[in-house]
């Protein structure tokens, strides 16, 4: 990007996402090589009042792109779906989707601030025997994980093949 640019530019390549709506973004940024300290500050502060931000290194821009600029969009499938469950069952539409909507807050929330990997969380949800497990068990007989890693992967090698058209 900054080739294509005057000399001595100043970049910073910048990916938030749409929670950015409601000041929760997940947002990256890579500096370029003729930015200031104090520029630096700055996007931090811009970044950081509509959510979560993070610096990271220029080669992984377009993996952030599939995960956490395209994610919200897996993730709003996940709730759309869950609810659907819900509906299928015979809850009410509006309710299914607030109590989707409320359990996939939540469970990034116990992720982000008890710091345990999700694998644990998943596991203490699971009882022998109970509902969780067998449902865990249909969603990878489905493939649902690995639905998952192949979106981000395939996400990945979209905005590569876009950043170098």
């Amino acid at each position: 990007m900054e080739k294509a640019l005057p000399e001595n530019t100043r970049v910073i390549r910048v990916m938030p996402n749409i929670p950015a709506l409601v000041r929760m973004s997940a947002s990256v940024y890579t500096l370029g090589n003729n930015v200031l300290d104090g520029d630096t500050d700055i996007v931090q502060k811009l970044l950081c009042s509509i959510g979560y931000c993070e610096e990271i290194h220029e080669s992984l821009m377009d993996i952030a792109t599939a995960l956490s600029g395209s994610g919200p969009a897996y993730v709003f499938t996940v709730i759309q779906s869950l609810a659907d469950g819900a509906v299928k069952m015979g809850m009410p539409r509006a309710q299914a989707l607030r109590l989707a909507a409320q359990a996939v807050m939540g469970s990034a929330k116990l992720v982000i601030d008890s710091g345990e990997h999700p694998d644990s969380l998943k596991d203490d949800v699971c009882s022998p025997g109970g509902c969780t497990i067998y449902a865990m068990h249909s969603l990878e007989r489905g493939g649902f994980r690995s639905s998952l890693i192949e979106a981000v992967e395939i996400a990945t090698n979209r905005a590569k093949a876009i950043g170098e058209s």
